[in-house]
């Protein structure tokens, strides 16, 4: 039979439809379980926080995007068996297969970028806190506050806190002083937006509103935009002034209103307007209303 004549080339183009959609299949389930395999194969939750933070969303959108090819060769064998001569039925199959295919891969895409990392976050933190364990002598270790673990860190450490371009988690065994300082990239995980819920809320600038001294800690203000729906929030922190001597000597101790993890203030403006501020307390909060310019 002349491959040249429609219903040879026809009959090749359907078998080379049905092949090429086994095989994206079988290369997206590939994707899927080489990541998970690479996963469950790294030991240190430290290192398996980082690969599944900077990969799996990454290789999930490999997965899908073998899958959208796949529809669109299946899409693409529609009426094979009626279907006898090369003609205009053929080119717009073709343009619909594309359109199906397209339509799988970006609705995968906007699944993974806006609506997977609220899942994706509850799966780092279960790596991230997760108990530590010192290899020494198998103590369990305690992961300090923001406030004790800066007398473990050096100044560069600080700083690239303060900028909130590396975020550092410090762990001590309490009975023997063994430390172990964990480095993590503070800008690749977003937090959950309270407008739309997605987890696109990053930090766009931070500003030292009070410089720390000796006798009182200093407060930086990080600015957050939600990269789906524009909203945006700030969140005060303190700048802590404690030494290590200080540490050695005192426990942490909880401050005023203890049972208060988080307040959240809303902001309607007259124009519809709306914006999130977070405070770690009460005063915070209250010092912030009372200096609060909308401009």
């Amino acid at each position: 039979m002349d491959l040249l004549e429609p219903g040879s080339f026809l009959t090749i183009w359907h078998k080379a439809m049905i092949v090429g959609a086994i095989v994206m299949v079988a290369l997206g389930f590939l994707f899927y379980l080489t990541h998970n395999l690479r996963v469950s194969a790294i030991k240190e939750y430290h290192h398996k926080y980082d690969y599944i933070n900077k990969n799996e969303i990454r290789n999930y959108k490999r997965v899908f995007y073998c899958f959208g090819v796949a529809v669109a060769l299946v899409i693409n064998t529609y009426g094979m068996g009626e279907v006898k001569e090369f003609g205009i039925w053929f080119i717009v199959r073709a343009f619909m297969s594309i359109a199906g295919g397209t339509l799988v891969a970006y609705i995968a895409h906007l699944v993974l970028e806006y609506y997977y990392p609220t899942r994706l976050d509850k799966k780092l933190k279960k790596w991230r806190y997760a108990a530590r364990i010192n290899p020494k002598n198998g103590n369990k270790m305690r992961l300090l506050s923001e406030e004790e673990e800066d007398v473990h860190l050096d100044e560069g450490m600080i700083a690239e806190e303060n900028v909130f371009s590396i975020d550092y988690d410090v762990w001590i065994d309490e009975k023997t002083g063994d430390v172990k300082v964990e480095k993590y990239e503070g800008r690749l995980q977003a937090l959950q937006c309270n407008s739309c819920g997605f987890y696109t809320m990053r930090v766009i600038k931070e500003e030292v509103t009070k410089v720390p001294d000796e006798n009182e800690p200093g407060e930086l203000v990080k600015n957050y935009q939600c990269s789906y729906c524009k909203s945006v929030r700030a969140t005060a922190f303190k700048i802590s002034t404690k030494e290590a001597d200080d540490y050695k000597k005192d426990k942490f101790k909880f401050k005023r209103n203890k049972d208060i993890d988080l307040v959240k203030v809303e902001i309607h403006s007259i124009s519809g307007g709306r914006k999130h501020f977070e405070f770690q307390n009460v005063d915070q909060a209250q010092k912030f209303l009372a200096e609060f310019d909308s401009e």
